[in-house]
């Protein structure tokens, strides 16, 4: 479909701001698996996170986790009613109907019906899209972290920081800045 092709290849990551609307610092010193480590908001904030997460959720038969929750916070963005009922429709066909190819488990979805996607509004999916975050965040998120996936990845973000083009650079760097 193509809400989740667009999803696959311009995925929405939201920039963590300080009050004052500059990135914050404390997410700009760490990066990569140090940053997904700590916390599901900032894995999903990073496009290699999202991808890496999204490896792990299929070999566990739940990616449908993560792209439901990639697709309505796609649908926030969207403007228009027209297009908010299309784009509504393909999240409830795809994910949350009783015939959805990429069905979702959550709470309250029996009393989901078409009649919804008439007039829809950019959190009407706000409630279901928290459920999945939190089963995410207290199921998988956990298991993520502890698997090949990640920690595969993480050996191999290790060693290219330790790679001698990767010191040599550092010492050019700090040879540069204290002169």
């Amino acid at each position: 479909s193509l809400l989740l092709m667009k999803m696959i290849f311009f995925p929405f990551f939201p920039e963590i701001n300080d009050g004052e609307g500059h990135p914050s610092s404390s997410h700009q010193t760490l990066k990569g698996t140090s940053k997904w480590a700590m916390s599901l908001e900032n894995l999903l904030e990073d496009p290699e996170g999202v991808k890496r997460f999204r490896e792990f959720l299929k070999k566990e038969f739940s990616e449908e986790n993560v792209l439901f929750w990639l697709a309505c916070e796609e649908f926030k963005k969207t403007q228009g009613k027209k297009q908010m009922q299309e784009k509504a429709k393909e999240i409830y066909m795809t994910f949350l109907s009783s015939k959805a190819s990429s069905q979702v488990n959550v709470e309250g979805q029996s009393r989901l019906n078409e009649t919804i996607l008439e007039t829809p509004h950019p959190l009407m999916f706000q409630k279901l899209q928290d459920q999945i975050f939190n089963l995410m965040k207290y199921d998988s998120y956990s298991r993520f972290l502890k698997s090949d996936v990640f920690l595969n990845h993480k050996k191999s973000e290790e060693q290219e920081e330790n790679s001698p083009e990767a010191q040599t650079a550092a010492k050019r760097a700090s040879r540069i800045y204290n002169t």
